[in-house]
């Protein structure tokens, strides 16, 4: 496959064509990812407007949003009005060239524009499609819409969220369930990429959003068929199964989480404390004791917590090893050191501004063919000419045609 001449051929996926025709974050991310170690990864975008993500989150200096030029990294964009026979046509071209494709339309949207798995197996049979739907391509919810915070809720995360007997709250990022989804589509992308190298044969991954909430639920779904256990919201305190685990305020206002999931761990904290007659067999010293009177120990800590900046109480806690961290805000993770050691936060130059742009860097670490972050995220057609030159050797005359006619 074509390889951009900026990405080192050493990257595990060098030569691994992504046409990314997706939309917002899920299975883009995907592609992302799979851009981040070497593919080359070619966003198909309609001329008019282009992909949503470019007006999600704040507008950077050149119109494009922050989190468009952040997650659209390593990417080409060219357009395409698949609405078109034209646009139909090259966007079949280009499959024919390709090795992954990674779409999040509504159920049965590609197949109205004649573009379904049947109809893109028979012009590339070693074709991998990533499919991401709210509810997936089967069960009788497979045409409704779904969103991140929809799925957060249907897949039971959204429900423990929250204070006891409160209004549940958002999960974290309102678009958490839209990257679990990437995650888990890359995995399956990935494992269908190895099958192929196999047997040569392709196929689609279908993975739904509520699906990939779900399945990060620990042990609802067997404590329920086995107990008729419901677990309901524990704000920030988790006191099912050990105690203390939760979060503190510090007396200058912030915030520290502490984990004791063991004896040993609780032991640690009472040292940490200077109180370690909490951790005796007459005390508080077994986990089954601290649970019954997780009231009482978690308001000890929380007065100890509360009588302690955060630096006094996280000091104390990494001296005698106790599980604890400081809740961090953006602005705490610009400071952290670990951040920094580990290259969490990187600078990239903006073609589009000339200004050097702070973004998260690309995980996981591979030890021999660690990613990169070659580009930020494209402007609108930035690439349309040096795709259909180059991928599908269309000329300077056919290119200007297909611009009148507004396909491209």
């Amino acid at each position: 496959m074509h390889e951009p001449t900026d990405t080192p051929t050493t990257l595990p996926l060098a030569g691994i064509r992504v046409v990314d025709i997706a939309t917002i974050i899920a299975a883009p991310f995907c592609a992302t990812m799979l851009g981040e170690f070497g593919a080359d990864v070619l966003k198909v975008e309609h001329p008019v407007g282009g992909d949503g993500l470019r007006r999600f989150g704040t507008p950077s200096q050149r119109g494009d949003t922050l989190t468009w030029v952040s997650e659209a990294r390593n990417k080409r964009s060219l357009t395409l009005d698949l609405r078109k026979p034209e646009g139909v046509a090259l966007f079949k071209s280009l499959i024919a060239k390709t090795d992954v494709l990674c779409e999040n339309f509504r159920t049965g949207t590609m197949e109205k524009w004649g573009l379904g798995w049947d109809v893109l197996r028979e012009i590339n049979p070693r074709l991998i499609m990533l499919r991401v739907t709210g509810y997936g391509q089967t069960g009788p919810y497979k045409d409704r819409p779904g969103f991140a915070r929809v799925a957060h809720a249907v897949g039971g995360i959204a429900y423990l969220a929250g204070m006891p007997k409160g209004t549940p709250v958002t999960p974290g990022s309102t678009t958490l369930g839209d990257y679990m989804t990437g995650l888990y589509g890359c995995l399956g992308v990935l494992m269908a990429l190895r099958h192929r190298d196999r047997t040569g044969e392709g196929q689609y991954v279908d993975a739904a959003l509520y699906e990939s909430v779900f399945r990060c639920t620990d042990e609802l779904a067997p404590a329920y068929s086995m107990y008729g256990m419901v677990r309901e919201r524990m704000g920030s305190s988790h006191n099912d199964f050990a105690c203390p685990h939760g979060h503190f305020a510090t007396k200058d206002g912030k915030w520290v989480a502490i984990s004791c999931a063991t004896d040993k761990l609780f032991a640690r904290l009472t040292q940490a404390m200077g109180r370690p007659e909490l951790a005796s067999s007459s005390t508080y010293g077994e986990q089954k004791v601290r649970l019954a009177h997780a009231s009482s120990v978690n308001e000890i800590v929380r007065d100890w917590c509360g009588s302690l900046t955060r630096e006094e109480v996280l000091q104390r806690c990494y001296a005698t090893d106790t599980p604890a961290g400081p809740l961090n805000n953006i602005a705490d993770i610009f400071g952290d050191r670990q951040f920094h050691a580990r290259r969490n936060l990187v600078a990239i130059d903006d073609e589009g501004t000339g200004e050097s742009m702070i973004v998260p860097a690309v995980v996981p670490r591979l030890s021999e063919t660690p990613g990169s972050i070659r580009s930020l995220g494209p402007t609108l057609g930035q690439h349309t000419d040096e795709v259909l030159r180059d991928v599908l050797g269309l000329d300077d005359t056919e290119i200007a045609s297909l611009r009148a006619q507004r396909v491209i």
